[in-house]
């Protein structure tokens, strides 16, 4: 991810988005990509432009949060090499965008911006999911043990991953 500048096609942009501090992010690496720029580009810009770019836009991952990540989605192995990873929330990723201002960036910005919201309507879905299974766990008679067994065998499915 890191260095690539031929882009990301905008149906992929919802695998980029993690939860990190209770909040959806794009890795600089992988917004980078996106924008169709060097990771090292997508930062400089950053660097130039600090004060676009407040804790509810962008932070800074801890080393632990940079293994945690590496260990669990393959591809990002290499981070636990880097020294440097920023996280960019929905607003931060759209800022980006405006500070590469390419043709590339602009059009992609669209997609990410679609990408955050189709999640946020997705885990809308799963929490009222939830809830239902929630209500009809408690009405259950003791008698409906195949029924609540399948209310729990939901649950954990329509909880957001992290």
């Amino acid at each position: 991810m890191t260095g690539q500048t031929e882009g990301v096609p905008a149906c992929d942009i919802v695998r980029f988005i993690h939860s990190l501090r209770d909040r959806r992010v794009i890795l600089d690496g992988d917004l980078a990509s996106i924008y169709g720029v060097q990771t090292r580009v997508l930062n400089q810009a950053v660097k130039r432009n600090q004060t676009r770019f407040p804790a509810d836009f962008m932070f800074e991952l801890t080393r632990d949060e940079i293994l945690g990540i590496s260990q669990t989605v393959t591809s990002l192995r290499k981070l636990r090499f880097s020294k440097q990873v920023r996280a960019f929330t929905e607003h931060g990723a759209l800022m980006a965008a405006s500070i590469l201002n390419s043709p590339r960036a602009v059009t992609m910005s669209l997609y990410v911006i679609r990408a955050f919201v189709t999640m946020r309507e997705e885990l809308g879905t799963n929490a009222a999911i939830l809830r239902r299974l929630a209500e009809i766990d408690k009405t259950l008679l003791a008698h409906d043990v195949a029924l609540r067994d399948i209310c729990r065998k939901l649950r954990p499915l329509l909880l957001p991953s992290t």
